[in-house]
């Protein structure tokens, strides 16, 4: 990515909605110029999709938690299976295969603190591969939603 890519792909990461004519004229570059670039940009896999963000309390998600998990037997299928499995249910937010300890951190959003019992009890912890979880609550987050490029080392 050049240094357009990177300021295009900052901008979109801004504002999404704008409107092609707005992006250029925010960017010093011709429309033209500019629809092409980003053309490239979704061709290549760089700008995978536009999203709206949606307050999760909107949605009657105003408890969130972060699962740390332990699997066993530990292979491809059965990682693979099992996050694949976990994805599909509606209180999984996002599915991490991690090092260390755990082999899994699983994040999620509830209604309050019994659903994410019964989500831990009912749900998770009658899969026949975890062997162990832990849960941490969160209280409070902050989301960096512009990324830039790091430079190469």
């Amino acid at each position: 990515m050049d240094e357009l890519d990177s300021a295009i792909v900052q901008e979109l990461q801004r504002d999404a909605r704008q409107t092609n004519r707005e992006l250029a004229r925010h960017l010093g570059i011709a429309p033209s110029t500019c629809l092409e670039r980003v053309r490239l940009l979704r061709a290549r896999g760089v700008i995978r999709g536009y999203h709206a963000e949606i307050d999760p309390a909107a949605l009657n998600r105003e408890t969130e938690a972060f699962i740390s998990t332990q699997i066993r037997p530990l292979s491809r299928d059965v990682i693979d299976s099992f996050k694949t499995a976990l994805i599909k249910l509606p209180e999984v937010i996002a599915v991490y295969v991690v090092a260390g300890d755990e082999d899994f951190l699983v994040h999620v959003a509830v209604q309050d603190l019994d659903h994410l019992h019964a989500f831990l009890v009912d749900r998770l912890s009658r899969r026949k591969e975890v062997v162990s979880f832990r849960s941490q609550i969160v209280y409070q987050s902050a989301h960096k939603r512009v990324h830039e490029q790091l430079p190469d080392a």
